[in-house]
C-alpha cells in the first residue's frame, strides 16, 4: 500500500510550509504536522514587531506578500503565511507534536500525538524536520526562573506599567524589550553578564539605548549575572559580590536554542559544540537516508545563520534530492541580516 505522504514535514513555520510549496509543485505529496499553530514563532513575537527584511524577501513559492509599508509587521506575516496554506492547499495537522520518526528511506512512520492524547502514526517516503528553535529558550538555571513572574518571551509593555522591571540579555532582542518596556512607562535595568551589547546588536537600535541610559531612562549593569530570582528581587552578582535588586517583573532575553531531542532520539549525530545535526551541506540530507534538515536547526546554535530569507529555499535542495537532480545554490542574504 502506498505511504500517506510522499514527503512528512515536521514542522509549520515559513520554511516548512516552504518545502511543502516544493514538495507539491514537484508532484508529490506533502503533510506538514506542527505542535502548536501555523507560524508559531512568528505568532510569539512581540505584539508590535516589524521584520528585519522587506515583505518580498518573506514570500513563499512566489505568492505575492502585499503591505503598504516596506517591511512587515508580524500581524502582517501572520495573515500572510495563512494565505499560503489556504493558497496552496497544505495539509496541515496544528497542535499534534511529533514525538518519534521510525524507520528508513522510502518506509517511515512519524509517531505523533494530538492535545487530546491520541496517538497517530503517518506513514512517508522521506521526512524533513523543521523544528526551529522558539520553544526551547536558553534557560539561566537559576533558582526562581519558572516562577509567575518570569518570562523568556516577549510580548509588549503595557504589562509592565508603572513596575520595577529586569531584562536579562545582550541581544536585540534585550534592547528592544528595555526601550518599549521604558516607553510603557516601566522602571527598567537591564543586566547583562557581558561588558557591552553583542556583536550583532540592530545599529538604529544601539544609539537609541545609549542615549535613555546617558539620560539616566534605562539602567544598566554590565558584567553582571543572575543568581537568583525571588518573588520582587532579583540577586546579582557583580565582581564576585551579591545585591539585590526590586524586580516586578524579570524578563529573560537570551535566546534559543535549536529542538534537537527528536533528531537525536531518531539517531542522527548532533556536534556537541555546534549543535548541528550530521548533514550533507547541498542536499540537507541526514546521516539517515531520506531524513531531511530545513531551517534554522541547519545551523545549529547560531541562529543568526539561517532566517526564512534563506531558509524558504532548503525544501528546493530538499526535492532536487529526492529527484536526484543537482541542488540549487544558496541565495544570498540580505546585507543587514549579513552583517
Amino acid at each position: 500500500m502506498a505511504n500517506d505522504a510522499d514527503l512528512v514535514i515536521v514542522g509549520a513555520g515559513p520554511c516548512g510550509l516552504a518545502a511543502a510549496v516544493s514538495a507539491q509543485r514537484a508532484g508529490m505529496r506533502a503533510q506538514v504536522i506542527e505542535s502548536s499553530v501555523v507560524v508559531s514563532t512568528i505568532a510569539s513575537y512581540p505584539t508590535y514587531v516589524r521584520f528585519f527584511s522587506t515583505a518580498e524577501k518573506l514570500t513563499i513559492g512566489g505568492l505575492p506578500f502585499v503591505i503598504a509599508t516596506e517591511k512587515p509587521t508580524r500581524r502582517d506575516a501572520l495573515a500572510y503565511y495563512r494565505t499560503v496554506v489556504t493558497y496552496f492547499g497544505i495539509r496541515v495537522r496544528q497542535r499534534e507534536r511529533v514525538t518519534a520518526i521510525q524507520g528508513r528511506s522510502g518506509d517511515f512512520t512519524v509517531i505523533s500525538r494530538t492535545t487530546a492524547g491520541e496517538e497517530r502514526r503517518t506513514t512517508g517516503d522521506a521526512v524533513v524536520v523543521a523544528t526551529g528553535y522558539f520553544g526551547s529558550p536558553n534557560r539561566l538555571g537559576v533558582p526562581g526562573e519558572d516562577l509567575p513572574h518570569v518570562t523568556h518571551v516577549y510580548r509588549e509593555g503595557h504589562e509592565a506599567f508603572l513596575q520595577d522591571v529586569v531584562v536579562v540579555g545582550g541581544g536585540n532582542s534585550a534592547a528592544e524589550a528595555a526601550l518599549d518596556l521604558w516607553r510603557s512607562g516601566a522602571r527598567v535595568t537591564l543586566v547583562h553578564l557581558g561588558p557591552t551589547f553583542d556583536k550583532k546588536i540592530k545599529p538604529w537600535v544601539l544609539p537609541d539605548f545609549t542615549n535613555r541610559v546617558k539620560e539616566g531612562q534605562i539602567a544598566v549593569k554590565w558584567d553582571t549575572r543572575v543568581s537568583a530570582i525571588e518573588l520582587g528581587e532579583v540577586v546579582l552578582t557583580t565582581s564576585g559580590k551579591e545585591n539585590r535588586l526590586k524586580a516586578d517583573r524579570v524578563y529573560i532575553m537570551t535566546g534559543f536554542a535549536p529542538s534537537l531531542d527528536l533528531l537525536r532520539d531518531t539517531g542522527v549525530p548532533i556536534n556537541p559544540t555546534t549543535g548541528i545535526p550530521e548533514h550533507d551541506s547541498k542536499t540537507l540530507e541526514t546521516t539517515i537516508p531520506g531524513l531531511f534538515i530545513a531551517g534554522v536547526v541547519v545551523a545549529g546554535y547560531d541562529a543568526n545563520k539561517v532566517f526564512i530569507e534563506n531558509g524558504r529555499y532548503h525544501g528546493d535542495r530538499i526535492v532536487a534530492r529526492l529527484l536526484g537532480q543537482r541542488a540549487p545554490a544558496e541565495p544570498k542574504l540580505s546585507a543587514e541580516l549579513d552583517a
